[in-house]
């Protein structure tokens, strides 16, 4: 289970490249960043639905399923209820007062810190069903994160902070996917049997984020044609990554 939560550390560092992103090329183009949403997408529903909440039925019925991917969707609306965090494009040196731009990226990595720690259980909960599965979620959360890091250092360049913290808090926000791999681990080590209903949760907490977060970003900020095209690529590369998958297992 090491090797899960590694999975979840380098997914976390992710942010830090999208903040390394921000401080170095000043920011990435919309169309990029609408494609790169809608990929990241495409990949987190199907896993999410198809996979995490497909292998909790096999392993613990569709009913016992259904209510723990509830439980996970309504528990990250909670998380963001009590933690908004908002996505926030803005080209460091743009418009508008400095430090309620440093308040806004202060306030989006304390958000994105505490909205990554189900992302890490995640990972956790999918390497222990498959850890082939572990990878797959790992790279599709940390497409995910990269845009996270943009969202964090781009008022906080913006507001006038320094590269070096920039990538420092952004980097920091990332890591809390860690804790909750560990979480994870505990979980599964003192509870085995909690696996069906952790996958299941862990489904409901990606299609919550899927819908509720990555396609009304990508729609806010991005073209619909790149964001349909992520969307798609992304469906296929997860289809595909779940066939080799399978494959795999047979042989």
């Amino acid at each position: 289970m090491l090797y899960a939560i590694l999975l979840s550390l380098l997914a976390g560092l992710a942010t830090g490249l999208g903040a390394l992103i921000v401080v170095t090329l000043k920011g990435m183009s919309m169309r990029m960043l609408a494609f790169g949403l809608g990929l990241s997408s495409g990949v987190m529903v199907i896993i999410g639905i198809r996979d995490l909440f497909g292998k909790s039925i096999e392993l613990g019925g569709y009913y016992s399923a259904v209510i723990w991917f509830v439980v996970g969707a309504l528990f990250i609306l909670a998380v963001d209820v009590i933690v908004p965090h908002e996505f926030f494009f803005k080209e460091p040196g743009a418009g508008g007062g400095k430090s309620m731009l440093m308040a806004t990226g202060v306030i989006v990595a304390l958000g994105i810190t505490i909205h990554n720690i189900p992302e890490g259980m995640i990972v956790g909960a999918g390497y222990a069903a498959m850890p082939a599965f572990g990878l797959v979620l790992a790279i599709a959360i940390a497409l995910h994160n990269v845009p996270e890091g943009l969202a964090v250092s781009a008022p906080l360049c913006a507001g006038g902070c320094s590269r070096r913290k920039t990538l420092l808090i952004a980097t920091v926000s990332g890591l809390s996917e860690t804790l909750g791999a560990v979480i994870a681990v505990a979980f599964l080590s003192f509870i085995p049997g909690i696996l069906p209903g952790l996958l299941a949760f862990a489904g409901g907490v990606m299609t919550y984020i899927t819908m509720d977060e990555l396609i009304p970003t990508a729609q806010k900020y991005g073209s619909p044609h790149a964001i349909g095209l992520g969307l798609m690529a992304g469906i296929v590369l997860a289809l595909i990554i779940g066939q080799l998958v399978l494959m795999g297992q047979a042989v």
